[in-house]
């Protein structure tokens, strides 16, 4: 009911606990299950509980949760030691060897990484919760315990500051009560929503908690009323049942008034009726009776027990128009069912050891084992985290193979989610998609029902554009993967052919590229290998400078050459001094002139002469003295090049940098130096500084590149 979430429960005793767990274990040895009491007892013996109490009360509570489930003698000592090695000076070889390996794998599992280096909280928790899922697939019961551990800790939240209250309750949320329901635990999922929707929002709690209470004590003689109506009906047709009431636990109300945008007042199925039989076939024999007394609320019937969601669930829902016109919501369901319901895949291991999962049952979390397999290719423990809130969404959408096999998908999923349901290799050659025999775009959000058939090519590849549209975690990850690889492909190649060229320049073998000294400056800017460094000198992280002066240490940045004299003027590298001689000349880095430019020369102290372009904006703030400039002039020289920079502004997507690489390289423009930024709203941010015979080639080149597919803007 959902005003169990209100209730405290009275903490058992040692004895108490023993006697619950023989109530079902007849058979357990409980002269074990007081050894882990007391070992916990005197490990945490020091230790009290933020409220005062004594920390002994946490561990056993935790157990005598897991006893109420039912579950086997491992986990209920693994519950009572689950804290021994995080907080006190045990270890887990002292578990293994008292309780065993099971016992110690658990309480290993449930251990947080304390005494690892993370650099964020959020760091932390992903860590912690992909060790604990890796965990979890080889032994159910490691999160069971977890669950318990949790619940308890929410059920005394008031006792911590409120800033660390809601940092938990939105944890609990976001995690613990959508995994909780999609392993089918709907007792406990409705709890974890609403200890937390209390801490979260509890001016709106507090309202809720009132008119939920209202609404019962208004409706409950009416309940009662519709039920004995259906209690009569069944027995004069010989159908064995329990019709009980069911009140709608207040964070689903919640969420309801959110999805729908309604009031309270118009959230009808705050109270409904629950109907417990014995066959499968008697439910659908039930739901006719009742279509038969009432009129059914058209597009409100689901049959879960036909289509079971994927944890376990099975019920049928239907709402009809009771007496008095009222709305009156049914849910009809055998005894097996109603447990699976309760209690979830906890139920298939009620009184056993080993929490292994049996084949047969492999299929209630092969989604688990699917997010397993996928965590190996995640580097980042936190997109690992995204990726599992993702997984367990818990509104669906049942959609068909073309083999007529079932998919279970998160609600708004398209057709490219679909395919890399199918297989990573399916979701990557996606070009389109037939739904119920009809071409659809790949936006198209499938509804329960479709047939999905997706039209492949072997040439074809992800799009960026797909992230803005795909729903599952596993599509986004899988999509975001194959980016980055073929940027890394790009990025490799143009930092090689950049350093290589460069390289040449300086006099030095491009075969020093795949030497042991490369390796070498590698690690000096704190990269794995060559490769990373030429990626990264691809993607504008590392300068082509950069490294050439680790060959070069003496190389200077700009260039100062001395000038000849040649009476009254000075000529060098293609540019006239007039009435200057002996003096060093080079070319500024904020506007770097070219062939074509009108020049302008400023004398600078000990530095000789900067050379600028005559719309240069910074000449306006340093020459202030007329008497230190002077005037220059370009000798043209076609065998010669200048450098020049141009700012390039694009979409962010796959083949951009490399279709400007080339047309570059089509042009005989050398790149020799490259930065890239990408921004938050999907552009990309490009600086090229190349090597241009003279103003009239890098005008062509501005207007080759701006009539590039992808380009929003080119400037120098």
């Amino acid at each position: 009911m959902a005003l169990e979430t209100e209730k405290r429960f009275r903490l058992l005793t040692l004895d108490e606990l023993t006697s619950k767990v023989q109530e079902y274990l007849p058979d357990a040895d409980v002269s074990l299950l007081r050894k882990a009491y007391y070992f916990s007892h005197e490990a945490h013996c020091s230790q009290k509980r933020i409220e005062g109490t004594p920390y002994i009360d946490h561990p056993l509570s935790v157990a005598s949760m897991l006893a109420d489930m039912h579950l086997d003698l491992t986990s209920i000592i693994a519950g009572l030691l689950h804290d021994t090695v995080e907080d006190t000076e045990t270890n887990l070889k002292d578990i293994e060897e008292l309780f065993g390996s099971d016992v110690a794998f658990i309480v290993g599992a449930l251990t947080k990484l304390s005494r690892m280096q993370f650099r964020t909280q959020e760091e932390a928790q992903a860590e912690n919760f992909r060790k604990m899922f890796l965990a979890m697939a080889e032994d159910i019961r490691v999160i069971l315990i977890k669950f318990a551990d949790r619940l308890h800790n929410m059920r005394t939240l008031e006792h911590l500051p409120p800033k660390k209250q809601k940092r938990i309750a939105q944890e609990t949320l976001e995690i613990y009560a959508p995994l909780a329901n999609r392993l089918g635990i709907g007792w406990m999922r409705a709890e974890f929503e609403d200890l937390s929707f209390k801490y979260l929002n509890p001016d709106m709690y507090k309202n809720l908690l009132k008119k939920v209470a209202r609404r019962r004590e208004e409706q409950e003689g009416y309940i009662n009323e519709v039920a004995q109506q259906v209690r009569n009906k069944l027995s004069e047709h010989g159908i064995p049942a329990e019709v009980t009431g069911r009140v709608k636990h207040l964070y689903g109300i919640y969420r309801k008034m959110q999805i729908q945008k309604i009031p309270f007042d118009q959230v009808y199925d705050v109270l409904g009726l629950r109907i417990i039989t014995d066959t499968k076939i008697h439910c659908y024999e039930i739901l006719g009776l009742i279509h038969s007394m009432w009129r059914p609320i058209p597009g409100r019937f689901k049959d879960y027990i036909a289509l079971p969601k994927s944890n376990m669930y099975q019920s049928l829902h239907t709402s009809v128009v009771g007496p008095k016109g009222e709305r009156v919501e049914f849910q009809i369901r055998t005894h097996d069912m109603h447990r699976i319901a309760e209690e979830g895949i906890a139920a298939h291991w009620m009184y056993k050891e080993g929490g292994r999962v049996l084949e047969k049952d492999a299929r209630y979390i092969r989604w688990l084992r699917e997010l397993i397999h996928s965590q190996k290719e995640l580097k980042d423990a936190r997109e690992f985290l995204e990726m599992v809130k993702g997984e367990v969404t818990p509104e669906v959408v049942y959609v068909f193979t073309p083999r007529g096999e079932i998919k279970e998908l998160p609600a708004g999923s398209t057709p490219v989610d679909f395919a890399y349901s199918i297989h990573t290799e399916v979701g990557h050659r996606c070009i389109g998609a037939r739904v119920n025999g009809r071409i659809v775009s790949l936006r198209y959000q499938l509804q329960s029902g479709d047939s999905v058939e997706i039209i492949t090519s072997p040439s074809h590849g992800p799009s960026r554009d797909w992230l803005n549209f795909v729903v599952t975690q596993r599509a986004r990850t899988r999509i975001k993967q194959w980016i980055r690889g073929e940027e890394r492909k790009q990025s490799l190649e143009l930092g090689y052919r950049l350093l290589e060229t460069e390289m040449r320049k300086k006099g030095l073998s491009p075969n020093i590229i795949k030497s042991d000294e490369m390796e070498e400056i590698a690690k000096s800017f704190s990269l794995k290998s060559t490769e990373d460094l030429l990626v990264s000198i691809g993607y504008g992280k590392v300068s082509v400078h950069q490294v050439i002066h680790k060959f070069i240490p003496e190389e200077k940045e700009e260039e100062i050459v001395p000038i000849r004299k040649r009476g009254k003027e000075v000529e060098a590298k293609g540019i006239k001094i007039k009435g200057i001689d002996n003096i060093l000349y080079h070319t500024a880095r904020c506007c770097y002139p070219i062939p074509g430019d009108n020049l302008i020369g400023f004398v600078t102290r000990g530095k000789g002469v900067t050379i600028h372009r005559s719309d240069c904006p910074n000449l306006g703030r340093i020459a202030v003295d007329d008497a230190r400039l002077v005037d220059v002039d370009w000798v043209i020289d076609e065998n010669k090049t200048a450098q020049a920079r141009l700012y390039v502004e694009t979409v962010d997507k796959p083949g951009v940098l490399a279709s400007l690489s080339a047309l570059m390289s089509s042009m005989d423009v050398n790149i020799s130096h490259l930065e890239a930024n990408t921004t938050h709203d999907r552009r990309a941010h490009l600086t090229f500084i190349v090597e241009v015979k003279d103003k009239d080639q890098l005008n062509t080149l501005k207007n080759k590149i701006a009539s590039t597919e992808g380009v929003l803007n080119v400037k120098r």
